[in-house]
């Protein structure tokens, strides 16, 4: 899928969100949320492979912390459409497999960091009527991630034997959440979820023109923390 189809359909929900009345006639039909989003990744990767790889060099994408901001828009029959994004983190991948790489040390050092970009549109059911003060909620929907500031590292530099460029394809990928939804007052809210989303890129290293490739699967597991505002 490419990033166009991406756009249209984020146009598409949310004009479907935008021309959808409130559940009920009297309840605030949008919200907005911060919070906190600590993510915890579940690194799968293909051995770098390339000139001068020597055998199982892999990587793992270490676990981080950023904010959270969504907007909400309430539908009919307890359902809503949810727009999640995080602030862009300094996300870092660490070497594993070999102790050195020639004699470089590399398992365990930090080989590259990049800051990602990954909006999640979801569509949310919720349980229980929306008086109830505590209301549980399921979603699926579908995240886009985009990679930016990719950078080698000096210990990446090192171990790929001069300095490295680094780039890295988009990923688009189903998303899925439960959490629970704390009614504070009839403006203000409590939320806490856990989400499952499916993120992978292409890596290619450019070492003056010596190019080693694999493939990420991140894995990203997500738990939100956040406080609502219905307006």
């Amino acid at each position: 899928m490419k990033i166009t189809k991406f756009g249209a359909l984020l146009a598409v929900a949310a004009c479907t969100a935008l021309g959808a009345a409130p559940a009920l006639a009297d309840e605030p039909p949008n919200d907005i949320r911060f919070g906190s989003y600590s993510v915890f990744y579940h690194t799968s990767a293909d051995d770098l492979s390339g000139p001068y790889v020597p055998a199982g060099v892999n990587f793992k994408a270490l676990n981080l912390e950023t904010l959270y901001a969504a907007y909400v828009r309430h539908l009919p029959a307890n359902f809503q459409i949810e727009l999640a994004v995080g602030y862009p983190p300094l996300a870092k991948i660490r070497g594993e497999g070999p102790a050195t790489v020639g004699s470089v040390p590399y398992n365990g050092q930090i080989v590259s960091s990049a800051r990602w970009i990954a909006p999640t549109l979801l569509l949310e059911y919720n349980f229980l009527d929306d008086t109830s003060p505590l209301r549980p909620f399921i979603g699926a929907g579908v995240n886009y991630t985009t990679f930016y500031d990719r950078d080698s590292t000096v210990a990446g530099n090192a171990a790929s034997g001069g300095p490295t460029k680094i780039s890295s394809t988009a990923s688009v990928g189903p998303a899925v959440t439960a959490g629970l939804t704390y009614r504070i007052t009839d403006r203000w809210h409590a939320h806490a979820s856990y989400s499952f989303s499916q993120v992978k890129t292409n890596l290619t290293a450019d070492t003056d023109g010596v190019l080693r490739t694999t493939h990420i699967s991140f894995g990203p597991q997500a738990l939100i923390v956040s406080v609502g505002y219905s307006f």
